[in-house]
């Protein structure tokens, strides 16, 4: 007997979200990642960190609970097309999603500034993909002015439904520790993410301090302006003018949080730790949360919850840079067992 999955954020949680029985709704059974025990970064810290695995997600990252609400909304007011601006993972989600709901999908990225496999991602979806020159914010602007005088929907964190979707996380995070949780620590890039998971702990009545990580190239709501050129290994975060700052430092602010700014070499000390200590393998920006933790520390927090956003397969370029290599070897039991030990 075919036993059903899991249904996807709208079935599930549809009391807490904008639809109604009977509205269209584009799924992919996104949501329900696992939250996974990290003993020897809890170790490391001093407190008992969790980390939340969103590269388990359809399209391999958190931006997938975003839109399904975004793209379902979407059809539900009869747009024939989607558009996104993109650093990655936005692109293939919005890609994959226009491709269920069967409208056009199409995406503007920097050019030379998108990882690999989330290029290969929205092509292989089937989305337009353009290529500007320009960063993600000079994308940013041009799809909303697309957006204001075409029938197209944006589906960026400046749509209200994105931030919708993805609250559910918080949803799942309070049932997986029992309600029992002190901190979040979280990259910070285009900020709907803490802006999401602020309002759904908001929502459960429960506060715990939120920390925000940005790159030490692409930190605007640490210095307190923008960065008109935004650089760091951590593409998925390399954005100058974060669409929610504000939201995002009323998270912080209100619950008692911070945000602060970590290096590449600590982003990538983290990446690297995460992979061979606690066997996850996130992309780049996802290990700025475990970064920032390892950082400055736990601050008194006895249970953490550190979100990885994206799949390490996201970009495999830098992971490959990472590391030794192939080891060449003869098909010969003496010149491998040499090799090997």
């Amino acid at each position: 007997m075919l036993r059903r999955p899991m249904p996807g954020l709208i079935e599930r949680y549809r009391q807490y979200l904008p639809f109604a029985e009977g509205d269209p709704v584009v799924s992919l059974e996104e949501g329900g990642t696992p939250l996974v025990p990290a003993p020897r970064l809890s170790a490391r810290v001093g407190a008992e960190v969790f980390l939340k695995l969103e590269g388990a997600n359809p399209t391999g990252s958190f931006k997938d609970r975003g839109m399904t609400t975004a793209v379902s909304a979407a059809l539900r007011e009869g747009a024939e097309a989607v558009i996104c601006a993109s650093t990655g993972n936005t692109a293939a989600s919005l890609a994959a999603y226009a491709a269920r709901a069967g409208i056009q999908g199409v995406v503007l990225v920097p050019e030379g500034k998108i990882a690999l496999g989330k290029l290969a991602q929205a092509l292989i979806y089937g989305a337009k993909v353009v290529s500007i020159n320009g960063n993600f914010d000079a994308g940013l602007r041009l799809v909303r002015a697309i957006a204001d005088e075409h029938p197209i929907s944006l589906v960026n964190s400046v749509n209200e439904f994105r931030i919708e979707g993805q609250k559910t996380a918080s949803f799942e995070l309070l049932e997986q520790m029992d309600g029992a949780i002190d901190a979040l620590c979280i990259p910070v890039g285009n900020a709907g993410n803490i802006t999401a998971y602020w309002r759904g702990f908001s929502e459960r009545g429960v506060h715990p301090r939120m920390r925000g990580f940005q790159a030490a190239g692409a930190a605007p709501l640490v210095s307190g302006k923008p960065v008109e050129n935004p650089e760091t290994v951590a593409s998925a975060i390399r954005i100058g003018n974060p669409a929610r700052w504000e939201q995002a430092m009323e998270a912080m602010t209100a619950s008692g949080g911070a945000v602060n700014a970590v290096t590449d070499e600590q982003i990538l000390d983290a990446y690297r730790f995460l992979a061979r200590e606690e066997g996850v393998f996130c992309e780049p920006a996802s290990a700025a949360s475990v970064a920032g933790l390892l950082a400055f520390g736990a601050g008194g927090a006895e249970r953490i919850a550190c979100v990885l956003t994206g799949n390490g397969l996201k970009d495999p370029d830098t992971a490959l840079s990472q590391v030794d290599g192939v080891i060449a070897c003869d098909a010969e039991l003496e010149a491998i067992v040499s090799a090997v030990l």
